[in-house]
């Protein structure tokens, strides 16, 4: 443990927080910037005696547990946080569950992309965010409860819309073992969370399908570079599939681009307008896009 080094990196990080960062009252009486050692206690959930003496370098080994409640507290990066463990002499392990954020630069892109449909994929297949082509294509995920915006789940026990499964996705048998391969690998990434050994509980439970796939320990996917979406509205639309990694944040990246000049164009372009408004009720028509047509 550097008590030195630690002292001043938790120093540095208290100050650079404004009060109202975390809810509390600027005041007109602060002799320094930022926060002040009761407050971070206070947000820790740790006595000021303890805090302050971490910060003059005098406080025995903190547990994992005060870490923890400190960085939550400190508001800070995982970079910053695996710091503050190697700091403290307890490198930090392996995350409990992988994160649901996603960085707002992502998220910009994601919505800067407006002639592709594109989504941000968790290690657990679920998807945490979506441009509004890509809720055109597939389903309006906003409008969904979380559960129902797991992939993994939606191929191997449904709901299956209009008998479609999966969205009508041409490769779903190949997603289905892809899927349960990179489910298998995050299982040994993130042992300890709950959320992840429920699903896959509930997957072997309620598919037959997936309990093979499961058994047969494979973890090696192989890239689907191209698919075709069953569009109940503009039919198939044969899209490129691109993924991107964050390995950072173990998420992906999944872009759908149709080649230009095709009908999937015209279709992605046709879903860009209409978006996710409803297109089955009665009296309202849609032409799908048409073929080119061929010389002889």
């Amino acid at each position: 443990m550097d008590r030195r080094e630690l002292a001043d990196f938790l120093r540095s990080r208290r100050e650079r927080i404004a009060p109202a960062d975390v809810g509390l009252p600027a005041g007109s009486r602060r002799r320094t910037p930022g926060l002040r050692r009761e407050e971070v206690a206070q947000l820790a959930f740790i006595s000021t005696e303890y805090y302050t003496r971490l910060e003059q370098a005098r406080a025995p080994h903190p547990s994992r547990e005060v870490l923890a409640q400190l960085a939550r507290a400190l508001r800070l990066s995982d970079a910053e946080r695996t710091h503050l463990h190697h700091l403290a002499g307890a490198p930090p392990g392996p995350p409990p569950g992988p994160t649901r954020e996603v960085r707002q630069s992502i998220v910009d892109l994601l919505h800067r992309l407006p002639n592709a449909a594109a989504t941000v994929i968790s290690a657990t297949f679920e998807i945490i965010a979506w441009n509004d082509l890509a809720a055109a294509l597939m389903e309006d995920f906003s409008a969904l409860p979380r559960a129902d915006r797991n992939l993994v789940r939606r191929a191997f026990l449904g709901p299956h819309r209009d008998g479609r499964r999966l969205y009508g996705v041409s490769d779903v048998t190949e997603f289905a073992r892809n899927s349960a391969q990179q489910l298998r690998a995050a299982a040994a990434r993130y042992p300890d969370d709950p959320e992840l050994n429920g699903l896959i509980r509930e997957l072997l439970d309620g598919s037959a399908e997936f309990a093979r796939l499961w058994a047969a320990h494979d973890v090696t996917p192989a890239p689907t570079l191209v698919k075709t979406f069953d569009h109940p509205v503009v039919g198939p639309v044969t899209v490129n599939c691109d993924v991107l990694d964050l390995a950072d944040r173990d998420q992906r990246v999944v872009i759908y681009t149709a080649t230009p000049g095709t009908p999937s164009e015209e279709a992605l372009r046709l879903l860009s307008v209409l978006g996710t408004q409803r297109l089955d009720v009665p009296g309202r028509t849609v032409t799908p896009p048409t073929r080119p047509s061929r010389s002889r």
